[in-house]
């Protein structure tokens, strides 16, 4: 049986999380808590071509505030 993130003819919709992480999902399945909706639907290949134009660090955003505040960007 296939699941409905393996098909390929499907409409999805990009979803984010408060940690900057990006996913695709079914635009007919409830969007699931602690995730929101970024506003790009479409094929499945049209989301995973946004979520990899935009998803550029995939350290989650509260590493990279933490790596931040620990080596500020003058002593890079």
């Amino acid at each position: 049986m296939t699941s409905c993130f393996d098909r390929e003819d499907g409409t999805f919709r990009v979803l984010v999380n408060h940690e900057e992480q990006y996913s695709i999902w079914p635009e007919w399945k409830a969007i699931p808590g602690g995730w929101r909706d970024t506003g790009v639907l479409g094929d499945k290949k049209t989301c995973l071509e946004h979520v990899e134009k935009v998803w550029t660090d995939m350290r989650p955003l509260s590493l990279r505030r933490f790596m931040d505040e620990q080596c500020p960007a003058e002593a890079r």
